[in-house]
């Protein structure tokens, strides 16, 4: 599917595909690092030590960008890099393009690093970064963009595998949500005024905010998916018309979900309906895509035992069918009184990012990286363990967030026999919650112990001594 042709051989850029690699363990350190910091600070609040910069409130964002757009976002391009260079059979367009990607974003993520501690934020969920950076990711992008369109209109082949597809809705998608998201008038370097307001505001950023969720945490890791995941398994995937209709259902349904992040609000309840019964509609094309991973499986089961990339893949797969089938049931109306500004919502999106995403991006950076260093991976046992650690720290950390949150929930409707609230102050069932945070802390310490190994495990694979030869990996694959 995806080989050199044997007359004109390629020479593809893997020093692209190294670098944003090493980026996204470095930076997934680093985010899940901060992650276990302020969930240590839910449990026991002294732990920010009375210091402005490291308080909850100013380190919540600095996580959640590192997760999803430093730690996602560079496996996302290491990934398309990889993938997109064999199934096209040619080098990237340019490779002035593909650094100034790299680096670019980087000095991006460096830039949140520095500004969101400071309290410089414009106040959005996943949008929270100023105007100047706002701007520099759009450039960023085109230059990504560019270079991405550019080697598919100079590949070998006719057919665009669906992978393919699936980044195209990425590259093209994600900058229209950005821009429009983001317009603003700027007041000083700093500050700006959202061009938006009231109802309208917020309408624009959950429109923002649910599809940056389908399109840069769901259709790229699902390319990801169809093209690693058969390739690991040395199997083809298990029905390409179904990815087909994965694809399609995936990308016509998604962009209109995002007002089920606002039910029981102001915005019109044709409105509220429209995002529910979409968000509902989702869950067909999003078990056809987990079903279609899974059943490519069919005949290498016997390889879970010993292959800690598989396993990665098995969990992250059977993650993304329970995060899918949670996410359309908690836009029901009856199920968001309940969950809504609760810890449930937080375990969900955990159960995404790490169990789904995370458990992706570590089976695709176990299979990448003896065929991008020519050298077996250092330690499968180092890797299984870090599969076993990651999945007890996920289950731990969901659970715990599900059960406090339907108990949260639960006590915050909780009425008397003379119809009053039975716990009209927060810190009531706040403070109900604390063994929960616990667990929950136990849960994504766990899940960084496992990204240190990685991390040992990877530098040992690309720096330390060996005498063996790469797995049957050619360097070609």
């Amino acid at each position: 599917m995806d080989q050199p042709s044997p007359t004109v051989p390629a020479v593809y850029d893997d020093a692209i595909v190294k670098k944003f690699a090493w980026a996204t363990m470095i930076w997934g350190f680093v985010g899940m690092l901060v992650g276990v910091i302020i969930a240590l600070e839910l449990a026991y609040w002294p732990t920010n030590l009375s210091i402005p910069y490291i308080t909850f409130g100013r380190l919540r964002p600095l996580h959640t960008n590192a997760v999803i757009f430093a730690f996602g976002g560079n496996i996302v391009f290491a990934g398309i890099y990889y993938s997109m260079q064999r199934l096209m059979k040619v080098r990237m367009w340019n490779d002035i393009l593909s650094n100034f990607h790299f680096w670019g974003w980087q000095a991006i993520i460096v830039s949140a690093a520095l500004t969101l501690p400071l309290g410089l934020t414009e106040g959005k969920e996943y949008a929270e970064l100023i105007w100047p950076i706002d701007v520099a990711i759009a450039v960023v992008w085109v230059a990504f963009a560019i270079n991405f369109f550019g080697t598919i209109a100079i590949r070998k082949v006719a057919h665009l595998y669906v992978a393919i597809w699936f980044y195209m809705s990425f590259v093209i998608t994600i900058p229209v949500l950005h821009i429009v998201n983001s317009l603003a008038v700027p007041a000083t370097l700093t500050r700006s005024y959202p061009i938006y307001s009231g109802m309208t505001d917020a309408l624009v950023q959950w429109w923002y905010g649910h599809n940056a969720v389908g399109f840069f945490l769901t259709t790229p890791f699902l390319g990801l998916m169809y093209y690693f995941l058969p390739r690991a398994a040395e199997r083809p995937v298990y029905s390409y018309r179904l990815s087909i209709i994965h694809f399609w259902g995936l990308v016509f349904l998604y962009i209109w979900a995002g007002p089920h992040h606002l039910l029981y609000s102001g915005l019109p309840d044709w409105a509220q309906t429209l995002g529910m019964v979409f968000s509902i509609m989702l869950l067909a094309p999003s078990w056809g895509g987990m079903l279609n991973g899974l059943l490519t499986l069919r005949g290498a089961w016997d390889r879970l035992r010993t292959d800690p990339v598989l396993k990665f893949y098995v969990v992250g797969v059977s993650f993304y069918g329970m995060s899918t089938f949670e996410g359309p049931m908690m836009s029901i109306r009856a199920v968001n009184a309940l969950a809504h500004y609760t810890s449930w919502v937080v375990g969900h999106v955990h159960s995404g990012a790490l169990g789904w995403n995370g458990m992706v991006t570590f089976g695709t950076l176990y299979w990448l990286l003896p065929r991008l260093y020519k050298r077996p991976l250092y330690s499968t046992d180092l890797a299984t363990l870090h599969f076993w650690i990651a999945t007890i720290g996920i289950v731990l950390y969901t659970i715990s967030m599900w059960a406090g949150g339907l108990n949260e929930g639960l006590m915050a409707r909780a009425i008397d026999d003379h119809g009053q609230l039975l716990y009209p102050m927060w810190k009531d069932i706040i403070t109900r919650l604390q063994p929960f945070y616990w667990v929950r802390f136990g849960g994504g310490l766990l899940f960084l112990s496992g990204v240190v190994l990685m991390l040992f495990n990877a530098a040992m694979t690309a720096f330390g001594p060996t005498t063996q030869s790469a797995p049957g990996a050619a360097p070609a694959k």
